[in-house]
């Protein structure tokens, strides 16, 4: 009995020996007295139900299973401990009291819950363990048993070659492997592969192994090939590889792979050099494209002559100061009136420049709209704004090397006259909605009609671009102050338009010069190639008809001629005849400058120089409209 006794005491679990029609515990030993947190006499003076109150019901539910028929077993009972509510899995036995048959004795047994759940935990880990071994003892045979059947291959290889087991550890790796990685062997094997050499992306971001296509090998057991990613060596760097991951399988298990890989960063280098060299030949190709279709509009476009013509002391002049500024790379800047020749200087200038051989591009700033200028000097990318369908190279990307002529430069918006002149100090300017600088070699040659000293001082220029502009002045005189230059001109201009109408050759008699040379010309060689093309088209076999207001009449006699020799007229009365013969065109057009039945047609000019001269001399256009 003491056995016995001794058995109850000792137990490492929790028991007790309670009387149920009591309502007390008769025993209990030093395990239970720890799980409820009371010394054992204190235990041993408490009621059943005042341990078990978070639980009453099913208490008496319990007791009276156990009672009935000998056994009972729960996990739903609570009790207090330091109130503190324990969890408790309880088996209880019916006691025969042989003094006493009518009231039994019950024995519980008592186990926390929470204990128990470690104690599985703890036994699963164990368990864990003792198969991981023997797992690891298994795989660690199945790879040395390769790495020993292949030695030769392994170590005569130029691949890289390594395995790793299902956890990604590394069980060998062959000498070129050593090489290409900067890692000796013994510095991988054990160790998780994906972790030393494969844990990043180009950019740095993690490269996490749910995604790595040998660790996907281990899922499904299909064989990988990857042609291009990275691995990364012992000493930081990168290299590109190429690898084919194999599955190894023993006994019908996946015990690991075997992965080759080599060193495609030469390879690669080579194919981004071939790439970028092709995408330099099409970008070439796409910018002799638009040069090409650039020239193409150049040459429709109003020109009939190539070559400067004259023999004034004004036309000498002129040449001397294009063959001295043509050599250099300094800006020119050539004011003069509409139709004079400022784009026939500019283009003697650059034809005898150093960049002869690159494009003469041309801007006519005056018929850009406003909102669209910055995409025409700079371009602009796909999206840029709406319209923008396609990627476009701006003037200044065209001019690369060669000339930019601004005509008409004091039309461009304040608000863009900063952003050139940074690409004049700079020869840098971004596209309109790309953030990439792009530098150029541009010399610009700019023209106007307009005063821009004037234009500076009213705010309307910049002044530190008027300097930049102006590093070489060149005066275009107009017609009327070189007027012997009006017959070489004027038969110049007729040849060329016999030949675009088909017309059989012409020739001018003294009269036709004559009336030329005392018209006041104030659409100057513009102006006189119209009147030429015109008394061309309208003239019948060989004889020109030639019509042309005249500023003053034709001298019939000597005398007469030697009066009108010496009708000298100062800048100031041409001024004056030039304003009143635009007020008399504004009267008889009714204060209209624009269109067919406009001043500006009338007088044979552009609207928009007709405009700008409206306004240099001060014209109020609605005083001659008639209500």
């Amino acid at each position: 009995m003491n056995i016995f006794s001794d058995l109850f005491r000792h137990n490492s679990e929790a028991m007790l020996i309670v009387s149920p029609f009591e309502n007390r515990i008769i025993q209990a030993n030093k395990a239970a007295a720890s799980l409820f947190g009371k010394p054992l006499a204190e235990l041993l003076s408490v009621s059943v139900t005042s341990i078990f109150r978070p639980s009453l019901s099913k208490l008496v539910v319990f007791t009276e299973e156990a009672l009935e028929t000998g056994q009972a077993w729960s996990n739903e009972l609570q009790a207090l401990s330091h109130q503190t509510v324990l969890d408790i899995e309880t088996s209880a036995s019916r006691i025969q009291q042989t003094e006493s048959p009518a009231e039994p004795l019950l024995g519980f047994t008592l186990r926390n819950k929470k204990t128990l759940e470690q104690l599985e935990r703890l036994a699963d880990a164990n368990r864990l363990h003792r198969d991981g071994l023997q797992k690891w003892k298994t795989i660690e045979n199945v790879f040395r048993e390769f790495e020993h059947e292949n030695q030769l291959i392994l170590q005569a290889a130029g691949e890289g070659i390594y395995g790793v087991d299902t956890d990604g550890n590394t069980t060998f790796m062959n000498p070129a492997a050593e090489r290409m990685l900067g890692w000796k062997a013994n510095e991988l094997i054990g160790k998780n592969m994906h972790a030393m050499i494969h844990h990043s992306h180009e950019d740095g971001s993690e490269y996490h192994g749910r995604d790595c296509h040998i660790y996907a090998a281990f899922r499904d057991g299909e064989v990988r090939h990857v042609e291009d990613e990275l691995f990364w060596r012992k000493d930081g760097n990168a290299i590109q590889v190429e690898y084919t991951s194999t599955p190894i399988v023993d006994n019908e298990r996946l015990v690991g792979a075997v992965i080759i890989f080599r060193d495609i960063s030469e390879r690669k280098r080579a194919e981004e050099q071939l790439h970028a060299a092709l995408k330099e030949v099409q970008s070439l190709q796409q910018r002799l494209e638009l040069e090409n279709a650039y020239l193409q509009e150049e040459y429709r476009a109003e020109h009939n002559y190539k070559e400067i013509v004259g023999k004034s002391a004004a036309i000498h002049k002129i040449i001397q100061q294009i063959e001295l500024v043509a050599p250099t790379d300094a800006n020119v800047f050539i004011h003069g009136e509409s139709g004079t020749g400022k784009e026939l200087i500019a283009r003697a200038i650059h034809e005898s420049s150093g960049r002869k051989n690159r494009p003469l591009i041309r801007v006519n700033c005056a018929s850009i709209p406003r909102e669209l200028f910055e995409s025409e000097f700079f371009g602009h990318i796909k999206g840029a704004f709406t319209g923008a369908v396609s990627d476009r190279a701006g003037r200044f990307e065209l001019a690369d090397g060669g000339s930019l002529f601004l005509d008409e430069v004091g039309e461009i918006p304040m608000e863009l006259q900063s952003k050139l002149l940074r690409v004049l100090q700079e020869q840098q300017f971004e596209r309109v909605g790309e953030s990439k600088t792009r530098s150029v070699n541009v010399r610009i040659i700019a023209a106007t009609n307009r005063d821009l000293k004037q234009e500076v001082q009213n705010k309307n220029f910049r002044e530190d671009l008027y300097f930049r502009l102006n590093v070489f002045p060149i005066e275009s005189s107009p017609l009327r102050e070189r007027s012997e230059d009006i017959p070489l001109l004027a038969d110049h201009f007729l040849k060329l338009a016999c030949t675009k109408f088909n017309k059989p050759p012409m020739t001018l008699t003294l009269g036709d010069i004559q009336k030329m040379q005392a018209y006041n010309w104030p659409g100057n060689i513009r102006e006189l190639v119209n009147v030429i093309e015109r008394a061309v088209i309208l003239s019948h076999d060989t004889r020109l008809e030639l019509n042309l207001p005249q500023t003053r009449e034709l001298p019939l006699s000597m005398s007469e001629q030697a009066t009108i020799s010496m009708d000298i007229q100062t800048k100031e009365d041409l001024q004056a005849l030039e304003k009143r013969n635009i007020i008399n065109a504004l009267k008889h057009c009714n204060g209209k400058v624009f269109g067919k039945d406009g001043a500006a047609s009338l007088l044979n000019i552009k609207p928009t120089t007709l405009s700008s001269r409206i306004k240099k001399l001060g014209i109020n256009r609605h005083h001659y409209i008639e209500v």
